[in-house]
């Protein structure tokens, strides 16, 4: 599997790029949302990538970020999404706001993505209900910094049975520099008190 390229970006032909790295050209096609992010042709440039293996073709697809590619992967695990309409998911909502939007079961933000109807949007919205909130890299929603403690935390409370959105809050309310344990014991305080 080949997970990472690191080269000379040697052309840009949207969606696809160029990468030159040990003597060969890789055409890897990325989202709008990486491709907004490269350096200019000739510069050094690093991707996540995913490689797809089909019967006609193996197909190489580059990420900004390892949150965008774990996000890629997931979509195209829901039934009837290809890698063509996750790349159109990911060009129209940020890792950010697709995880927002599932959380909160907001279909409206999903059809606004060319190639997703209503019905598309719901199966995205059911399939991807618990499979988006652990990505590495994504923000909290209410904008303080996720740590590798909140995680931990998060990851407990839902283990516990508490939905991620409850958890979320409990997790928004806690300061700043708490342990694993002293940050699971007040989200439970927290959340008995709710």
């Amino acid at each position: 599997m080949i997970g990472r390229i690191t080269g000379t970006l040697i052309e840009l032909s949207p969606p696809t790029v160029c990468i030159q790295t040990g003597g060969l050209g890789y055409e890897i096609d990325v989202p709008m949302s990486t491709l907004y992010k490269l350096p200019p042709v000739g510069q050094t440039v690093s991707l996540h990538t995913h490689l797809a293996i089909r019967e006609d073709a193996h197909v190489l697809y580059g990420f900004a970020s390892a949150a965008e590619r774990s996000a890629f992967r997931a979509l195209i695990k829901v039934t009837g999404i290809g890698a063509r309409t996750a790349l159109a998911v990911l060009s129209g909502l940020s890792v950010e706001d697709l995880a927002d939007a599932v959380e909160r079961q907001e279909s409206g933000r999903l059809v606004k993505v060319p190639g997703i109807g209503k019905k598309t949007a719901e199966r995205l919205l059911l399939e991807l209900r618990d499979k988006l909130t652990p990505l590495a890299g994504a923000p909290r929603t209410d904008g303080a910094p996720a740590g590798a403690s909140d995680s931990d935390v998060l990851n407990a409370l839902q283990a516990l049975g508490y939905s991620s959105a409850e958890a979320r809050r409990a997790i928004g309310a806690l300061p700043e520099g708490l342990t694993v344990s002293d940050g699971i014991r007040q989200a439970l305080k927290a959340l008995s008190r709710a």
